[in-house]
């Protein structure tokens, strides 16, 4: 039953990946990765929030914070295409914007997660 509910909860989070990546698209016009950049900064985000939030006060069915964490999130996130977009970047020979992609999505994903958190601390 585990396994049907992270399917579940991957498959809307890569849905909305996609949707989150086809809106960059044709909002962006730009060879850098924003989708994907925007992706891992919100999902970093939301799970900050989701965990902070099961682990003080909810304190919901294991079933649920699979389909949640595991699923949703893990569907939605997308750092096997961070990492392909950055490699692809370099190899391009645009390794200083790579540089910035890779130092961006790491202090911004991880910061945006310590928000997260810290929201729901402060409204506790």
């Amino acid at each position: 039953m585990e396994f049907l509910i992270v399917f579940l909860g991957g498959g809307l989070g890569s849905a909305m990946r996609h949707g989150v990546n086809v809106l960059a698209a044709r909002h962006v016009a730009s060879s850098f990765p924003f989708g994907t950049l925007a992706i891992n900064v919100l999902g970093s985000f939301v799970m900050g929030l989701v965990v902070e939030l099961l682990a003080l006060r909810m304190g919901l069915p294991q079933n649920l914070r699979l389909f949640l964490t595991t699923g949703i999130l893990g569907g939605f996130t997308t750092f096997s295409t961070f990492s392909l977009e950055a490699a692809l970047l370099h190899e391009r020979g645009q390794t200083a914007l790579a540089g910035g992609y890779v130092a961006a999505s790491v202090v911004l994903g991880v910061g945006a997660l310590f928000l997260g958190m810290a929201l729901v601390r402060w409204g506790r």
